[in-house]
């Protein structure tokens, strides 16, 4: 009897190892590819974004993510965030992103042994066959592209693959999630006729729509316009964590019903809305999206180097096969879980691409300059000013005196 009890403790430890054994079979075969890593924006406050001189990305002790751990955890493709804070809006804010776009882009150059930086499906496996991480770019906030399709058109020309409508705070044309908390008020109701323009285009040059940090309004506008599945590039489940950043149950039937995709995010305050949290309550998330929208709309987003707080056991980008053997233990599907590392992604992203038509016409009209913030802006294109080859009879009356000013003398 008393052999039995203490066989007990070794049996556990021994089921544990098995379950990690596992993860990192499945893992090794088919990495897995996060949703939303801020690294870039700590190279920002940490370095001024000076690879050369300061920041070693194979040293980084202070942050969540450095190659090595990427490594250690199985991290085969990573969409880096360029984000800028919503400060930045109606002043520099494109000059700004654009310098973020740009350090992820050096990233891959100064490490090309560990990154490849790609802009499509193919090229996720590309790096996956390379051993490397494929590296993409996801703008997360809509003001980024300052209410211009034609920044929205050059930032996906630049290599940007997501683009998130909003980040904590509305833009001109979508509502963002402190609208459901009441701390801001609803300006276009979800997505205004601009906003509605914006999801066209993005569908038509293949760029995927992440609806994390906006309102439900907005997530259920853009379910609804769009042709292809969106994604939720680092959102958790509302139903665990009443949290307005998370995923009510309504939405995720509707992600379901489009074949999209929620990345959970791992921040303790999305995850057990308190300052502490564990990696079970964040399969707790994981389980809950399975369960309401299905295993093909499970995906990881861990929000490394963005947030402040994470949950015991996943601590790093380095701890990600602890979560995976969790799954496993709590028996989900090889093919399940192969699902949620990469290939729910993989299938967003192919529909996304099948989607985008460059031979259509692209979306064109300008945002009423009415609906524009900023004092400094110019007026360039609105000027209300008359256009003689709109007026032939003004430009008839301003050429008559001219033709008699020319008579010889």
């Amino acid at each position: 009897m008393w052999t039995s009890w203490w066989l007990w403790p070794l049996v556990a430890v021994c089921a544990a190892d098995s379950f990690r054994n596992e993860a990192e079979r499945i893992m090794r075969d088919l990495p897995l590819v996060d949703g939303h890593n801020d690294l870039p924006w700590q190279l920002l406050n940490l370095f001024n974004n000076q690879l050369l001189q300061e920041a070693n990305l194979t040293t980084l002790a202070d942050t969540h993510t450095n190659i090595p751990k990427l490594k250690a955890g199985f991290v085969g493709g990573q969409f880096w965030s360029a984000y800028l804070p919503c400060e930045t809006q109606n002043k520099d804010v494109v000059k700004r992103t654009l310098e973020q776009m740009d350090v992820i882009q050096r990233m891959c150059q100064m490490y090309p042994d560990d990154l490849l930086c790609v802009t499509d499906s193919e090229g996720i496996r590309r790096a996956f066959r390379e051993g490397k991480v494929a590296s993409l770019i996801g703008v997360e906030g809509g003001h980024s592209i300052d209410s211009s399709l034609g920044v929205l058109r050059a930032f996906y020309q630049l290599g940007m693959r997501y683009m998130t409508l909003t980040h904590n705070c509305n833009t001109p044309w979508a509502d963002n999630w402190l609208v459901d908390d009441g701390v801001d008020k609803a300006q276009s109701q979800g997505l205004s006729d601009f906003g509605q323009q914006v999801v066209k285009e993005m569908n038509r040059l293949g760029i995927m729509i992440d609806l994390a940090h906006v309102s439900v309004a907005t997530m259920k506008a853009a379910l609804k316009l769009s042709k292809a599945p969106v994604i939720f590039s680092h959102s958790s489940s509302y139903s665990l964590c009443r949290h307005a950043r998370n995923v009510p149950d309504d939405v995720l039937q509707m992600v379901k019903e489009t074949g999209s995709l929620v990345m959970v995010n791992f921040y303790n305050y999305f995850v057990s809305c308190s300052e502490g949290a564990n990696l079970s309550q964040v399969a707790d998330h994981l389980d809950h999206v399975k369960k309401v929208a299905g295993a093909g709309a499970v995906g990881f987003g861990g929000d490394y180097d963005g947030v402040t707080r994470l949950p015991v056991g996943l601590e790093d980008v380095s701890k990600y096969p602890d979560l995976i053997a969790e799954l496993l233990r709590r028996q989900w599907t090889e093919e399940e879980v192969r699902g949620a590392l990469a290939n729910n992604l993989l299938r967003v992203f192919e529909e996304v691409e099948k989607v985008s038509n460059h031979s259509e016409t692209p979306e064109e009209t300008p945002i009423p300059l009415d609906q524009l913030g900023g004092s400094c802006r110019t007026q360039y294109g609105y000027s209300a000013a008359p256009r003689l080859h709109h007026q032939p009879g003004a430009l008839l009356a301003f050429l008559v005196p001219l033709l008699f000013g020319l008579q010889p003398l």
